[in-house]
């Protein structure tokens, strides 16, 4: 059975011990996971976590982004290596933390640009430091699970056509590709053919309405994207990317300048019924 589950950047941008409460609350909202934001993160402190989790009975994936000194596209070594070794570490936090996947836009800093598409050098330099890390992740038996993210934020993997792409290139069984409703709205032509192409490299899915909001209280075009799943027969999980307009730095980072839900617990409880609706319904 489908495991559904929420990001919690709905609450918070950073995990610690102060996120442990959180977790009691996920399970009582019914979900199966919790997505966990890895930046730093020590070791005694993440088997803490694990140890709670545990407690709660939560599955967990995890995720990530890259800053400007991690840049995998960038033409200084120096700087690539700091990517890699930043993607080792927080394998090794997600390992602890007993996540499945590692994901996000992992190659380049989000709202970095050059003002042109991305290089064959930048995709080169891309190609094999992430191919390198996925060695790593592999020893620890973490999947990376690559995001196309939308134009306004990245110039490098806007469409799953180029997510394949990439990682056809890297060619390792622990560097796959993720979908993200919010981003294909903006950017796929046809998410059917987008879901389509990379249902072989598919291991993880963002279930993020078009505003960032409440899943089923915009546009995406949801009848689709569920449908074409159960044709395809995906079966990982299904996490709720929401984020909350009471975190400064990320929302500012996501430009959310305004509150479009009631209450997180509202948006999580309502985004959740909507998945096992639709998901019943595109499987009936």
């Amino acid at each position: 059975m489908i495991k559904i589950g929420i990001n919690a950047l709905l609450w918070t941008d950073s995990i610690g011990e102060a996120t442990i409460p959180l977790f009691a609350k996920v399970r009582e909202l019914g979900f199966d996971l919790i997505e966990l934001p890895i930046y730093t993160l020590s070791e005694k402190t993440a088997k803490a976590l694990a140890a709670e989790l545990d407690a709660n009975g939560l599955l967990r994936t995890s995720c990530t982004t890259c800053s400007e000194e991690e840049n995998l596209l960038s033409d200084d070594p120096r700087i690539r290596q700091q990517g890699i070794d930043a993607l080792k570490y927080r394998l090794d936090r997600a390992a602890i933390l007993g996540c499945t996947t590692l994901l996000g836009p992992l190659c380049s800093p989000l709202g970095s640009f050059t003002g042109s598409g991305p290089s064959d050098l930048e995709f080169g330099r891309a190609v094999e430091s992430m191919r390198i890390a996925a060695e790593h992740a592999a020893s620890v038996q973490v999947k990376f699970a690559i995001e196309a993210v939308n134009r306004f934020e990245s110039y490098f993997i806007n469409c799953m056509e180029q997510g394949l792409r990439f990682v056809k290139a890297v060619d390792h069984p622990y560097c796959k590709l993720m979908f993200d409703t919010f981003h294909a709205h903006i950017e796929e032509k046809s998410v059917q053919d987008a879901i389509r192409s990379a249902a072989a490299e598919l291991i993880h899915v963002h279930i993020s309405e078009n505003d960032r909001s409440t899943p089923g209280a915009g546009q995406v075009n949801w009848k689709t994207a569920f449908d074409t799943l159960a044709e395809i027969k995906y079966n990982g999980p299904m996490v709720i990317e929401a984020f909350g307009s009471s975190l400064p730095n990320l929302a500012a980072a996501t430009r959310i300048w305004r509150k479009m839900y009631t209450t997180e617990e509202d948006l999580a409880s309502s985004g959740l019924q909507f998945i096992r609706q639709e998901w019943t319904r595109a499987n009936s």
